[in-house]
């Protein structure tokens, strides 16, 4: 991520943070659907990411376009308007940001929505043809909002059947499990904690996930969400992401490795 977008989100962030309750569950749909907006209409993209623009400018149009909306949606809008953005396709994913940080801010303390975005993701993982009806081009993105509805609508919380929904109406060139992952990294950063996927061959006891919990707890020093994958073709060993971060300690890695070794 460039200096200017980390800048930028910074300051949409802190003007979310401001509005705190002003900014419902309404609100963060509406910010999700105003980057589908955005995103659709070329020349209004072009002026809200043109850095040269009038500010003034850019709130008015805002103001026009948007003048149905709450004005906690606005006031987001505005701020990512007036921040400098490195490009058309980071201001869209700030928008994103703010709107499923509101969203996420909405939900009652202890609402897993990390757990259920994990839930979804490998539900989705599992069945070729759930995926290819989430993520193809042909299908509209109301029949898949409404595809998610039917799914997950009477087991997920509202936040998360809100975020999900916005995600596969506007997939921005993501496929559903980089989709599903931005946004539990976003969900889990609003809560000031961290993701980590861990991958080994057989299940970890209760135990066992506790312990690996408390060890990437003490190195990155946030609580950590762990979503825990089973994966036999790892053979042995653990492999970890946090964000960018890769331990990897699999016996099918260290294979590999020998193998190359082997044959240099």
């Amino acid at each position: 991520m460039r200096s200017a977008t980390r800048a930028a989100l910074s300051s949409t962030q802190a003007v979310l943070a401001d509005l705190g309750g002003n900014a419902d569950l309404a609100s963060g749909a509406e910010i999700l659907a105003a980057g589908r907006v955005v995103a659709g209409a070329s020349q209004l993209l072009t002026l809200l990411a043109d850095p040269t623009a009038d500010i003034v400018g850019k709130k008015a149009v805002v103001d026009r376009v948007f003048a149905g909306q709450s004005d906690a949606t606005r006031a987001v809008l505005t701020a990512v308007a007036g921040s400098r953005w490195s490009s058309q396709q980071d201001l869209l994913a700030g928008i994103e940001d703010a709107g499923i940080r509101a969203v996420a801010a909405t939900a009652e303390a202890g609402t897993p929505i990390e757990a259920e975005l994990f839930a979804f993701e490998t539900a989705v993982r599992s069945d070729a043809g759930l995926e290819l009806a989430l993520g193809t081009k042909l299908g509209s993105p109301e029949q898949k909002s409404a595809l998610v509805e039917r799914l997950i609508g009477s087991k997920s919380s509202p936040q998360t059947v809100t975020i999900l929904s916005a995600l596969v109406q506007q997939p921005r060139g993501r496929r559903i499990g980089e989709l599903v992952r931005d946004a539990s990294r976003i969900v889990a950063d609003q809560a000031e904690k961290v993701v980590a996927t861990v991958i080994t061959a057989t299940a970890l006891s209760e135990a066992q996930a506790a312990r690996v919990a408390r060890g990437l707890s003490a190195r990155y020093g946030k609580d950590i969400i762990v979503n825990h994958v089973v994966d036999p073709r790892v053979v042995g060993g653990v492999r970890v992401q946090v964000g960018g971060d890769v331990i990897d300690g699999t016996v099918s890695t260290r294979l590999a490795d020998l193998r190359l070794q082997l044959a240099g």
